[in-house]
């Protein structure tokens, strides 16, 4: 005997009703139908998961390209951090914690003949500044090491450097916002830094804004006496928040603590949005798609209404019926479900030879990269999504299946056999 025949009857004939008849032109155009409702589910959930993906992959692309500049968690003290070097020790105690380096950052502006930039100036050590960011290995023109002290060297983000149409070796003249006095009045503090090299992260706001100095140079410009703080590199950059918040408690004189999600929480909070925006309207599809079971479920009752009445003369009950077309939706359902999220899953893992296979048959580039600032769409698959992308499409399609299959537990036995 084959396992289907040991099943409850309920669910014997909701399987064979999902068959198609052999006799039965009627049956096969409704078995039909279904494999239509498959398919819809199918795509349905193959498309939200993909798109998931790629803007998983995107947000990642993103944040490396950001993390490469930023640190993960900045420390500051007001006044400054003269101690550096032992608050680096203090913060090495937590295990997570795998660089630090000192900085200071002011803003100002970046002049050359005629051309103003705004910018931001970080003043870093170039002989720690890899433990906590990449931006060295970002120089292409030039080199990071040229940040030496009294040299007033600088570099700069590709954009900013094309704004201000400077080269290496041309000088640049830096001005701050603080104000001095000298015998001509009151002035802003300027001096002339000479381009020493250039870097390019893919990230626009950094490459057209950010500019790297000797940190002695910064305090030089900024009056400062000391560092303005830490910044620190940890093993798990989404462990950042917890990790921020045990350095608050644990470090000496309570320094002000801020990691690299809470200094971009506007992007953050965007991405979020467009993420949960995006997941409701692809959900819209599935479930229209999924609700295609009713049209299907309805057409199976009518055409089934002898099988019913003579079942429940038999003496079948009405929640025997429902449980019949109950099983006949929710394995459709299930069936669409799992053939769409295995259809996503290997187009997410695949979508970097699916895309270039795609772009040289229709001769037609997808991203181009100078628009987009990279020519691939990256993609990349969380198995929490597709868990939460396979279960909402079983819901949905077994919700499509209330109303059809409480239908065809009220058909009258007497009424359905009057015509037959």
């Amino acid at each position: 005997m084959s396992l289907i025949h040991k099943l409850p009857y309920e669910w014997q004939v909701g399987l064979r009703y999902t068959r198609a008849g052999k006799r039965d032109g009627r049956n096969g155009f409704i078995s039909f139908i279904s494999l239509i409702s498959v398919a819809g589910i199918t795509l349905g959930v193959a498309a939200l998961i993909i798109v998931l993906s790629i803007m998983n992959g995107f947000q990642k692309q993103v944040t490396d390209r950001m993390l490469s500049v930023l640190a993960h968690i900045e420390l500051t003290r007001e006044g400054g951090m003269p101690d550096w070097r032992a608050a680096a020790a203090e913060a090495f105690k937590n295990p997570a914690v795998k660089g630090a380096a000192p900085y200071v950052q002011t803003q100002g502006m970046l002049l050359r003949e005629g051309a103003m930039r705004p910018a931001v100036i970080r003043g870093v050590l170039p002989s720690e500044e890899h433990k906590v960011s990449d931006v060295a290995a970002k120089v292409g023109i030039g080199s990071f090491a040229a940040l030496q002290p009294g040299s007033f060297n600088i570099v700069l983000g590709y954009g900013l450097a094309r704004s201000l149409n400077v080269g290496l070796g041309d000088k640049v003249t830096m001005t701050l916002a603080q104000a001095q006095t000298t015998p001509a009045g009151v002035l802003p503090r300027m001096r002339s830094f000479q381009v020493a090299g250039i870097f390019e992260i893919g990230h626009p706001q950094f490459d057209a804004t950010l500019a790297f100095v000797h940190i002695d140079d910064a305090q030089k410009m900024e009056r400062l006496a000391a560092p303005a703080g830490l910044r620190l590199r940890i093993d798990d950059m989404h462990a950042a928040p917890l990790v921020a918040a045990e350095l608050e408690r644990s470090m000496p004189g309570r320094p002000t603590v801020t990691d690299w999600s809470e200094q971009n929480k506007t992007w953050f909070a965007a991405v979020q949005i467009e993420k949960k925006m995006m997941f409701f309207i692809l959900t819209l599809v599935v479930a229209v798609a999924a609700f295609n079971l009713v049209s299907t479920l309805v057409m199976t009752v009518t055409d089934k209404q002898a099988d019913i009445a003579i079942l429940r003369t038999l003496g079948a009950s009405p929640s025997s019926i429902m449980k019949i077309f109950m099983v006949q939706g929710a394995l459709v359902g299930l069936l669409g479900s799992l053939a769409g999220v295995a259809a996503g899953v290997a187009v997410a893992y695949n979508i970097e030879a699916i895309v270039p296979f795609i772009e040289r048959l229709f001769g037609a580039q997808i991203m181009p990269g100078d628009i987009y600032m990279t020519s691939a769409i990256p993609s990349e698959l969380r198995w929490p999504d597709v868990f939460k992308v396979g279960i909402l499409s079983v819901v949905l399609a077994f919700a499509a299946t209330l109303y059809p299959s409480w239908a065809a537990s009220r058909v009258k036995p007497a009424e359905a056999l009057r015509y037959e």
